[in-house]
């Protein structure tokens, strides 16, 4: 069914918290920008009626981005709904029901991983699965083995080129744009290898905690919730090399080719932490080990990586909340004196705003011969009525595209990686709430230190300041 557009919408876990805070919202987008004209078949488990679940999803665009008067309306025709059991058949016959004509429906399984098995051996029993797309989110299982497992049962259903593995991280522009500016630019290609690059670094901060989810993150922690999924995605777009066609196989084929120059990580190449208040936590255990920060140390050994060192970190509760990268350039032999001398840079900002700054040495002011570094600036600031993640994804799963979706050897991969440092015993060492985490940081630390993101960035197209 490559190619061919979905003809209705079924999203399983209609009544949830992911549904409320961003799937109906994202539906009313899609309606607004003409990306929307099928029925929406929401389906749970609450004892609700169809009114009921209207009444839910006004609420939810009210408080999610605004009613739109024309867009509502239209999306609210849209709607229908099944409540019942996901053991029971007969749940799924009501849903092939109201269906109607449909035959290409995608389903959205925005529910627990545990009841995936369940709701996919019902699709095929009842003949939703015919012809269909399938959505999951992540997490795409805990490790490797269950990511097997899971992709086993998928599998079984609906064939690869029907999988759609949703993670909003994907959907976000600027995590896009670091792909762009790469291989839209002549003057990234002479430098961006081992050749001149000493280290590239990429931060994930929040300066929040586990925000009422402890029983969630205690089973999770920081390497499985954001490390092996969003920072390996940075990673990937990062490292891989310019693919031969822009079609979403060949896409995914070099995001892949660079998990597979990856080996796995050394436990003498991480560092675990756990911020001082989070055995307080509701939902964490007292005596947890579960890391709220992990620094580690990656090498990809392909061609235009080898021999340059990767590190990553994440974390809660740390001074800012952001996502940056920093690519180090090896110094030039030059005549101001090592002393004073500096690396040139590139540094991408993701979130929340989006930089990318190349920094420079130039003469000081003055009349002192001495030089300082330097930024040149483009940056700018997201816009409300700009298209979200959701909206972004669900329109391009639908479609039958897609490039923005992790393909089954892409999770295997990621985990293989992992899944080492998962299953040993680790130290957990404790961090205070508002620094970069523990202070032992020796062994992951990049040449010439962390670079630390500040709390805001200017915002123009170019700019200079102190590093």
């Amino acid at each position: 069914m490559s190619g061919t557009h979905s003809d209705a919408f079924v999203f399983f876990g209609a009544t949830g918290d992911l549904a409320y805070k961003k799937i109906f919202p994202a539906l009313q987008a899609m309606v607004r920008r003409g990306r929307l004209d099928v029925p929406v078949i929401g389906v749970a488990k609450a004892g609700w009626d169809l009114d009921q679940l209207k009444a839910r999803a006004k609420d939810s665009v009210m408080r999610h981005g605004g009613l739109d008067p024309v867009a509502w309306p239209k999306l609210e025709s849209l709607l229908h709904y099944v409540d019942g059991d996901y053991s029971d058949l007969a749940t799924f016959k009501e849903v092939r029901k109201q269906l109607g004509s449909a035959e290409h429906p995608a389903h959205y399984l925005a529910i627990p991983p545990l009841l995936f098995e369940e709701v996919v051996e019902q699709l095929m029993k009842s003949g939703c699965a015919k012809g269909a797309r399938v959505i999951i989110e992540k997490p795409f299982g805990h490790d490797l083995a269950s990511a097997q497992e899971l992709n086993r049962i998928l599998q079984s259903a609906f064939p690869e080129t029907s999988i759609f593995r949703i993670d909003h991280y994907l959907g976000k522009r600027p995590v896009n744009n670091m792909v762009v500016f790469r291989f839209a630019n002549s003057f990234m290609e002479p430098f961006w290898n081992r050749n001149y690059v000493e280290s590239v670094q990429a931060t994930m901060a929040e300066d929040f905690g586990v925000q009422g989810r402890g029983a969630f993150y205690d089973q999770t922690g920081t390497i499985r919730d954001v490390i092996q999924n969003h920072l390996f995605q940075i990673l990937c777009n990062l490292a891989m090399e310019a693919p031969p066609r822009v079609d979403s196989e060949s896409v995914r084929d070099e995001k892949v080719k660079v998990l597979k120059a990856i080996p796995p990580i050394q436990v003498t190449n991480l560092v675990r932490g756990q911020f001082n208040g989070y055995l307080k936590e509701p939902g964490v255990g007292p005596d947890s080990k579960m890391e709220t920060f992990a620094a580690m140390r990656l090498e990809v050994d392909s061609w235009r990586w080898k021999g340059v060192p990767f590190y990553i970190r994440a974390g809660k509760c740390l001074p800012v909340t952001c996502t940056e990268v920093m690519g180090r350039l090896r110094k030039p032999p030059s005549m101001v004196p090592e002393r004073v001398l500096t690396s040139n840079h590139l540094r991408f900002r993701i979130s929340p705003e989006v930089t990318i700054a190349i920094g420079a040495m130039v003469l000081k002011p003055g009349e002192e011969i001495a030089g300082q570094t330097i930024e040149m600036i483009a940056s700018r600031t997201p816009k409300p009525g700009e298209m979200e993640a959701y909206e972004r994804l669900l329109g391009e799963a639908m479609a039958g595209e897609a490039t923005q979706f992790a393909r089954q050897d892409y999770v295997e991969e990621a985990w293989r990686i992992v899944d080492p440092v998962l299953k040993a015993v680790t130290p957990v060492q404790q961090y205070e709430p508002g620094t970069w985490g523990p202070s032992n940081m020796a062994e992951v630390t990049p040449p010439g230190g962390w670079h630390d993101p500040i709390a805001a960035e200017p915002i123009a197209t170019t700019s200079q300041f102190p590093t």
